[in-house]
């Protein structure tokens, strides 16, 4: 089955024509034969012998990209003058920039902000550190840590790679939260270096965002970093996938009629996310749940473990069965796949009770494809943004932090990772329930601020909110 075509690999083709009959339309023809989507056309330039017009091409992947070259060069009549691949065109020099949140225009300007005003603030500081999440960016600012070592689905690539995505990261903060974020990628692979690093920084921010680092190293970095930092450690990979996949199980359990108490469900892949999702669904009232990976189930007692899957099978198959998928499936309400691309098939997908519910998260290839899979079950979800019912990180770790911020939370509960999930789902569902939506679209614009009110009140609930700290100068001129 051939993949669709994706704005990921985009491309775009100038290309000049002979004044001659339907030139233009003649590459349009050629591009959409070969495969391609076209995105846009505009014209760049025209006189009296020649026209040059820009196309927007969408394609399956990067040979594809090269077969709609082709098939463009191929046109009579015509001459390519520029070919652009628009991912790595909006790529250039990084994806942020840092700009001036106020004015710097004269002297007066330059004295307030920097010396000699500016020694007044840091011996403010002095006297209570507290107040630097006042009068600094540490009320607004998160760290976005990796160190490249499970980059999106691509594995261990290094810091250097790591970086755009982290830019990315950075991106959605601001966009969908207003929260400001820096990236940072740390050239060591070792987790107490890691801690070490990111503790020494931490007095530059509000929040810790960890990105991208493998399991099981993941666990011991944000245990270890959280015991030692007063402000928020979240490793998104892990919680924000569970917060998002939370709120899509609440909903896709009300769509077919079931109790999540009442539930049984399978999980393909025990990683860092497929843990953390264990741990949230049954905070949420999950009982029946059975780990599988590459080796079977996973049980008590299992040879051959690691620390991590001996923690997992420690709180999960509450009736010791083995064997293999095949084996456990039947019967099954639920497969959450969090592994790889084709680890389920539709002989799996038939042996499930009615109306199953797929969560199959791998990306970008999901461990079944929805056309196979959508005609079998009651509901169906993926990571991809192509498909109906997208469980996206993004609609939980902005509205999060802004949350955490906001109260100057010392650390993430699970109370305040389920409210989350409960906030995003009561977004959808007040859009009304059906088995296309169950979460809501990553562009809503109600959720960040929903998930941050709910985080709020749950940080109050959990005790780990304090104070927001006055700012010296505002209103009294005591102690400044």
């Amino acid at each position: 089955m051939k993949k669709q075509c994706s704005p990921g690999f985009s491309l775009s083709i100038t290309a000049k024509f002979i004044r001659a009959e339907n030139a233009a339309g003649k590459l349009v023809n050629a591009v959409l034969a070969a495969g391609g989507e076209m995105e846009s056309v505009c014209l760049v330039g025209e006189n009296s012998t020649s026209v040059t017009q820009k196309f927007k091409i969408r394609a399956r992947d990067l040979a594809h990209q090269g077969e709609l070259l082709s098939a463009a060069k191929s046109c009579p009549d015509t001459a390519i003058t520029h070919v652009e691949d628009d991912t790595f065109a909006c790529h250039v020099g990084g994806k942020l920039r840092v700009a001036s949140g106020f004015p710097l225009e004269d002297a007066a300007d330059l004295s307030r902000l920097y010396t000699p005003g500016v020694a007044r603030i840091c011996k403010s500081i002095a006297k209570d550190k507290a107040r630097s999440f006042a009068v600094t960016q540490r009320r607004n600012m998160v760290a976005v840590i990796s160190d490249g070592s499970a980059i999106l689905g691509l594995g261990n690539l290094g810091p250097e790679a790591a970086l755009p995505v982290m830019e990315g990261k950075s991106l959605l903060f601001k966009k969908f939260a207003g929260v400001d974020s820096v990236p940072i990628v740390v050239g060591t692979q070792d987790a107490d270096e890691i801690v070490k690093v990111a503790a020494m920084i931490a007095p530059t921010f509000g929040g810790i965002n960890l990105e991208d680092i493998s399991a099981p190293r993941c666990f011991e970095v944000e245990e270890k970093l959280q015991k030692i930092v007063d402000i928020p450690v979240f490793h998104d990979d892990q919680h924000g996938t569970a917060i998002v996949a939370t709120a899509g199980l609440t909903n896709a359990a009300k769509v077919v009629g079931k109790k999540l108490s009442d539930l049984k469900i399978i999980f393909m892949g025990v990683g860092a996310a497929g843990t953390a999702v264990t741990k949230l669904f049954q905070t949420a009232g999950v009982r029946d749940i059975i780990g599988v990976n590459r080796s079977g189930v996973l049980w008590r007692g299992k040879e051959g473990l690691n620390v991590s899957q001996k923690a997992y099978a420690e709180i999960t198959n509450p009736d010791m069965v083995k064997g293999t998928l095949r084996d456990v499936i039947k019967g099954a309400d639920v497969f959450v796949g969090l592994s790889g691309p084709d680890t389920m098939d539709i002989e799996d997908v038939k042996l499930m009770a009615p109306k199953a519910i797929i969560f199959a998260m791998s990306n970008p290839d999901p461990e079944i494809r929805p056309e196979i899979a959508a005609p079998h079950v009651a509901v169906m979800a993926t990571g991809r943004s192509d498909y109906p019912n997208q469980i996206n990180n993004v609609l939980a770790f902005p509205g999060l932090f802004r949350g955490a911020l906001d109260v100057r939370a010392s650390r993430i509960t699970p109370g305040m990772n389920l409210a989350a999930a409960r906030a995003i789902a009561s977004i959808a569902e007040a859009d009304g329930l059906n088995k296309d939506n169950i979460i809501p679209n990553p562009f809503d614009v109600r959720v960040p601020k929903a998930v941050a009110e709910a985080v709020m009140k749950a940080a109050k609930a959990d005790g780990v909110a304090r104070d927001v700290v006055p700012m010296p100068g505002v209103g009294s001129l005591s102690d400044v």
